[in-house]
Formats: structure tokens, sequence, C-alpha cells
């Protein structure tokens, strides 16, 4: 009993702030951020004939990453990938590249920060860093992974890149949500202020998400019920459910057997094999609880290991769809607007998944040498 509430206490911070982001990330819904970003996107690639499939892959690699970065990747998957469908068809070009683009940028777009993934709050936690330290040593990965990802999607798909859009007249300009872009910039600060001021970055997710559920109630576009929701508390006590089930199981011996699989060290081979195994775990039993299991077995071995097992865990998904609940969740949102199927996501992941592992490890260890981090 004593270690599951132990268990409980340690995640309890992390849990509270994956809290925090889920309704943040509804109320900048509700406040018309991702309309205007469907808008934008439509107008930013009407017109350009042949080109305009391509334009609108490019504009989807931008909104989807920093999506996942400022808002985690729920938001990406539940909140923007229907709205880039829509787009795809009101520009009447093939939804498919556009959509694995979101599925894929929702795992390895969510690298940079500590609140981009339930994953990275787990590896923050874990690796002892500031949230402005972590954000410097993973971004160099995550420049590289999204690069990797936009250059294989856009020639696996070249093919439907090359339709032509339909002639149609042009939407409107958007209407930019101010208030609720201002809110989120101040809360990015807030989370590097707070690091150096030694607070817990969470206190800034708490302020944002604050601000605009007062906002949404006095104007009357949401309750407080309604905010309640939003954190999607089930999911919340899961998770620590989830916590004290795995902390059990390593308990009875699985930490020791894979132990004896994770390289030591933290030069660039060990980084790419601490990665791999990362990966497959997550393949075979999600990569939530992989990163339950293995981030209590490289924590010893200092900040750089623990990143790259989050490296593992946040990519490898992307070769099936059980290795992350988003990709099961991704699958329900695009049931009937695209084709999806197991073996085609699998077929895109093993051509994506290694190279975007790859690169994003190197990354990790070249920013981790200009660091100085071991």
């Amino acid at each position: 009993m004593s270690t599951a509430l132990h268990e409980v206490g340690r995640l309890l911070p992390v849990v509270g702030f994956l809290a925090a982001v889920l309704v943040l990330a509804k109320l900048c819904d509700d406040e018309g951020l991702f309309h205007a970003a469907g808008v934008y996107m439509a107008r930013h690639s009407w017109g350009a004939g042949q080109s305009a499939a391509r334009r609108l892959l490019t504009t989807v690699f931008l909104i989807a990453a920093g999506t996942t970065a400022v808002l985690s990747l729920d938001a990406t998957i539940v909140l923007l990938t229907p709205v880039v469908l829509s787009t795809a068809r009101t520009l009447g070009v093939p939804a498919r590249p556009h959509g694995y683009a979101a599925a894929h940028l929702a795992n390895t777009a969510s690298l940079l920060l500590p609140v981009s993934n339930l994953t990275n709050l787990l590896a923050f936690s874990a690796a002892g860093l500031s949230f402005t330290r972590f954000t410097a040593a993973m971004t160099l990965p995550w420049l590289l992974a999204v690069a990797a990802e936009y250059a294989m999607l856009r020639w696996l798909f070249r093919r439907d890149l090359r339709v032509s859009t339909s002639d149609r007249t042009a939407p409107p300009p958007p209407e930019i949500p101010y208030f609720v872009l201002t809110v989120l910039v101040l809360t990015l600060i807030g989370f590097g202020v707070t690091s150096l001021l030694g607070l817990a970055p969470a206190w800034a997710a708490f302020a944002g998400a604050a601000v605009l559920a007062v906002r949404a109630v006095v104007r009357g576009h949401e309750t407080p019920l309604g905010i309640v929701r939003a954190a999607n508390v089930p999911f919340l006590l899961a998770v620590l459910a989830l916590g004290v089930l795995v902390s059990a199981v390593l308990d009875l011996g699985l930490g020791d057997a894979l132990a004896h699989l994770l390289p030591h060290g933290t030069t660039l081979p060990a980084l790419l094999g601490i990665a791999a195994v990362a990966a497959v775990l997550s393949n075979v039993i999600n990569n939530l609880p992989a990163v339950l299991v293995l981030l209590p077995l490289v924590a010893g071995a200092g900040p750089v290991a623990v990143l790259a097992v989050l490296i593992g865990v946040n990519i490898g998904p992307n070769l099936t769809y059980p290795g992350s609940l988003s990709n099961l969740l991704w699958r329900k949102v695009v049931r009937g607007q695209m084709t999806a199927s197991a073996r085609e996501f699998t077929a895109i992941g093993l051509l994506t998944m290694p190279l975007t592992l790859a690169v994003a490890v190197l990354g990790l260890w070249l920013g981790a040498s200009i660091l100085g981090l071991r």
C-alpha cells in the first residue's frame, strides 16, 4: 500500500499539469483558434494549381508541429485533424498525405516541450532538468525529426501531391483570435519564468487555463462543469492507476530483465540502442506503460539517457496503431474520411520511423554535447 501511495504522490503533479494543458487546449478551440488555422491553411493553398496540395502539406506541418509542441498531441489529433481533413476536401485534394502528417506529427513533434505529451511530463520529472534546459536539449532533435518526417512523407505521397485544386471562390480571411494567442504566448513565457524562479511550470499552465476559463464562463460560452469535463478526469485517474500497476510489475522482476537489454552510457551508439528498445517496447505494450517501465531503469544514467527513452517512446509509435493512444484516437477521427488500414499505417511507419528516430537521437547527442549534458 505504501508503495502505491508513493507512486500516486509522485505522479500527482504530472497529472495536474496534464489536466491544465487539456483544459487550455479545449478553451483555445472554443475561442476559434483551430477554425482560424483551417481558414489560413485553405487560403494559403488556394489558387496554387498543381502545387496546392504540396503547399497545404507544408502548412499542415507548420501548424501541426506548433500545435503539438504548445498544446499537446491530443489537440493535434482531436481538434486539428478534423480541420485538416475538411480543408483538404474544400481544396479538392487527397486527404491521405495531410491526415498522415497530422498523425505522425502528433507523435514526432511532441518532443519539444515538457507539456507536449504525457510521456514528456514523466520524462521531465525523471530528468531533473529545468523547463528551459529540457527545451534546449530537445530543440535540435525536434527540428531534425520534423524535417525528416516532412521529406519522407512528401516523397511517399508524391503522386497524391501532384493533384490540382478545384477552381472555387477563395474563403474570406480568418478572424484571428488575438486574445487566445496572447494568452498562449504569455503561458509559454510563464513556463520559462517559473523555471528560472525555481517554481513548477505547471503554475503557468494553470494560470493560462484559468484566464481562458474565467473569460469563457463570464461570456456564457462554457460552464464550470464543462471545464471540469475538459480535464478528462477518468483519463487522469487511469494514468495514476497505470503508474501503480507498472510499479508493481517492476517490483516483480520485469525491471531486472529489461535492464539487461538497455545499453549503458551516453555515447551515440548507446543512445541509439536505448531509443530503439523504447520504440520496440512502445509497439509491444503501448508507449505510456513503456515510458513508466523504462524511466526508473535509466534515470541513474543521467538526463540524456532519459531523453533518449523519450525519443523512442514518442517517435516509435508511428510504426503501429497500438504504439500510442493518440494513434488509436486518430484512427477513430479519420474513419470514413480517408483510408487508414493497419497494414498501410505500419507500411508507412516502416519507411519513416527508423530514420526519424535515428536523426532525432543524433540531434540529442549533438545538442547534449553543446549544452554540456551527460
